[in-house]
């Protein structure tokens, strides 16, 4: 894959992020450097995803929120808890979930996604 400065933008706008974030949120962070279009967001997360190097973490309001891929297996894949409260959603970093288990033959598995609805510890007053 060829360097550009939008798929640079693009990573580093991921790494300091600390969460997920959606492709507006992405593109509204580096048009803020005046240097990417919404079109070319949506396409350099396409190619990024296709690399394995960013994946799609969860869909909130019918818009994918994309993170950094955490190192390919389905193993390493983290997950999500959405606040019912306050629409906040966290990346549970330090939690894992295990595989599934005891898929009948022929069924592999990529990727695993693992998101928690409840209410977060400011909204459950804990």
């Amino acid at each position: 894959m060829r360097r550009t400065r939008g798929r640079e933008g693009v990573l580093r706008v991921l790494l300091g992020a600390g969460k997920a974030l959606s492709e507006g949120e992405i593109g509204a962070r580096l048009r803020g450097e005046g240097r990417v279009d919404k079109v070319t967001v949506y396409r350099v997360l396409g190619r990024l995803e296709a690399a394995g190097l960013v994946h799609r973490a969860y869909v909130r309001g019918r818009r994918w929120h994309f993170e950094l891929a955490e190192g390919g297996g389905s193993g390493g894949c983290h997950p999500h808890f959405s606040c019912v409260g306050c629409g906040q959603t966290y990346c549970l970093l330090e939690a894992r979930a295990g595989v599934v288990e005891g898929l009948a033959a022929g069924f592999v598995v990529r990727r695993q996604r693992v998101r928690l609805e409840g209410y977060c510890p400011r909204c459950s007053g804990g």
